[in-house]
């Protein structure tokens, strides 16, 4: 998905996810951008690298990443495909314990996505079946668009490839810097993330000592709707560095 006119904007998402997860921050950047938000299959990190250099030429586009999303763009910005990397609640800062947190977590997710599938709908019309059905990734998960929501856990309950992506997590970690040094790179915190928690963070600010390293008080692991405005601007504040 994505439109807009402009510079190149790639827009990565997280694992079991979708491309649509950028719904709330599109008419921003689409102001400025041309945009480009798909929906990828599961795999590593570098693998999906590979993925999206091919879908999207050689670059340089400027990226912004959720979550296993982050940390593909930074795996592209360390290759040099990248004008500016924008990137929220990056996987790969995490310990042993952090990473097994959240496989575990998602994996849970996913596993009650399918166990409540026929009641979503339902659940997702009331404030308090949101908080049950989206407060684990959402920091005000009653700000999340009912129907988008929903799409969001039936895609996540069939994401192709979330096996495989589960298991790369074991294998990841941030490989250093290479050509992030040379661009704006911003790394971006939901202060209420429960899956990869904001003191992880700090692991990010010591091994990206160059790049903006920012709080975003209230939001969630996916803070796009808990704060549109905030992230967008993020985005362009990178691209425009």
């Amino acid at each position: 998905m994505g439109g807009g006119r402009g510079e190149p904007l790639v827009l990565l998402h997280g694992i079991g996810s979708r491309g649509q997860v950028w719904a709330p921050v599109l008419p921003m950047l689409e102001e400025r951008f041309a945009v480009f938000a798909p929906t990828l299959p599961g795999a590593s990190v570098r693998e999906l690298a590979d993925e999206v250099s091919r879908l999207a030429g050689p670059g340089p586009f400027h990226v912004a990443g959720s979550s296993m999303g982050g940390g593909v763009a930074l795996e592209l910005g360390r290759r040099g495909a990248a004008r500016s990397v924008t990137v929220f609640s990056p996987i790969g800062f995490w310990g042993p314990a952090g990473r097994r947190w959240c496989q575990a977590s998602v994996t849970a997710a996913r596993g009650c996505a399918r166990a409540f599938a026929p009641a979503l709908p339902g659940l997702a019309r009331t404030s308090a079946g949101r908080v049950a059905l989206f407060g684990l990734f959402f920091g005000h998960p009653g700000r999340v668009d009912p129907a988008e929501g929903v799409a969001d856990a039936r895609h996540l309950a069939h994401a192709p490839g979330f096996a495989a992506a589960r298991r790369a997590f074991a294998a990841h970690r941030f490989a250093g810097p290479g050509a992030l040094d040379g661009i704006a790179v911003t790394v971006a915190w939901g202060s209420r993330d429960l899956i990869l928690p904001v003191r992880q963070a700090r692991r990010a600010a010591a091994l990206l000592p160059s790049a903006r390293h920012v709080r975003l008080p209230g939001c969630g692991h996916l803070p796009f709707a808990d704060d549109p405005r905030a992230c967008a601007e993020l985005i362009l504040a990178t691209a425009a560095a």
